[in-house]
């Protein structure tokens, strides 16, 4: 659950991020271990991690594209700090927030959550082995080639600067999803430089407000980052990973018509409204002022 108000519990004053433990985790350290199962087809095991919440700003109405870079870099900060200190004991930290009600957010102060498993969901399995198996095959990591090969192409660039792109990914299947990527080979957050650290606080603000000006409404979405597993993973070989963040937006024609996953795309496969090529070049062609902050 979305839920960041804590029953009975009063928060202390804080001035930038703000983490706790969610009241209703999804995931427990001390789970139990199921029973033994009675036939193949019926496997369970134990599913144990921790669950938080971090708000973004002490403000509750104020959005990551309307923070400073100062605040994005503090909730950077946190992010991998975060990331740091889970993933020294679990081998996956799943960072991910969901903004707007549209997307399941039941609280409108802007948060995002954090959950640590003793386990790799199926989306983290599924990237370790396209990975591990692209840089066997071509002996270089698969999404440093794909950034290199987006930069010089530019057909689906949204934004750049000198230490990342966002490009609308070749295998989009959101009308304008994104996906963000280091330059440079870096394999989890909290191995960003401190420059590179500023970069991303800039680029995720001008994706952002690119986001909210695209139909004059604070945009919904849920995104996440993917890096490389920890845990035990610290001490095995992971080069073939490449540090990425998604963003999945549902929004297809304006502020209230959204693109609905149903009917063929659950059962057989997901259809394109519009290509790659079209919901970038509708990105990179938005103002990069806010619409809140622009003269009347």
């Amino acid at each position: 659950p979305d839920a960041v108000s804590r029953p009975r519990q009063v928060n202390p004053l804080y001035e930038g991020t703000f983490v706790f433990p969610n009241d209703f985790p999804a995931l427990q350290p001390d789970a139990p271990e199921p029973g033994d199962s009675d036939h193949p087809l019926f496997q369970a095991a134990a599913a144990r991690g921790v669950c938080k919440v971090m708000c973004f700003h002490p403000w509750s109405d104020l959005t990551l594209p309307l923070m400073s870079l100062a605040e994005i870099r503090a909730v950077i900060d946190a992010w991998a700090e975060l990331a740091a200190e889970l993933g020294a004991s679990y081998p996956w930290v799943q960072i991910f927030e969901n903004k707007g009600a549209m997307m399941g957010c039941s609280n409108p102060h802007p948060h995002c959550q954090v959950w640590a498993s003793s386990f790799l969901p199926n989306e983290a399995r599924l990237e370790d082995r396209t990975q591990r198996q692209h840089l066997s095959q071509h002996g270089v990591p698969m999404l440093l080639e794909y950034a290199e090969q987006e930069a010089r192409r530019k057909e689906r660039l949204v934004v750049e600067n000198a230490d990342w792109l966002v490009v609308v990914p070749y295998w989009a299947t959101w009308p304008y999803q994104t996906l963000l990527l280091p330059r440079r080979h870096v394999c989890r957050l909290q191995d960003l430089r401190d420059s590179e650290r500023d970069s991303l606080a800039s680029i995720m603000q001008r994706l952002l407000i690119k986001y909210d000006n695209l139909f004059e409404v604070s945009f919904p979405y849920s995104m996440g980052w993917h890096g490389a597993p920890t845990g035990p993973y610290l001490e095995e070989d992971c080069r073939h990973w490449q540090l990425h963040a998604h963003y999945y937006p549902p929004l297809l024609r304006s502020a209230t018509v959204r693109k609905f996953m149903v009917g063929y795309e659950m059962l057989a496969q997901a259809q394109r409204d519009l290509t790659p090529e079209q919901a970038a070049e509708r990105l990179r062609s938005l103002p990069e002022v806010h619409y809140k902050k622009r003269s009347k």
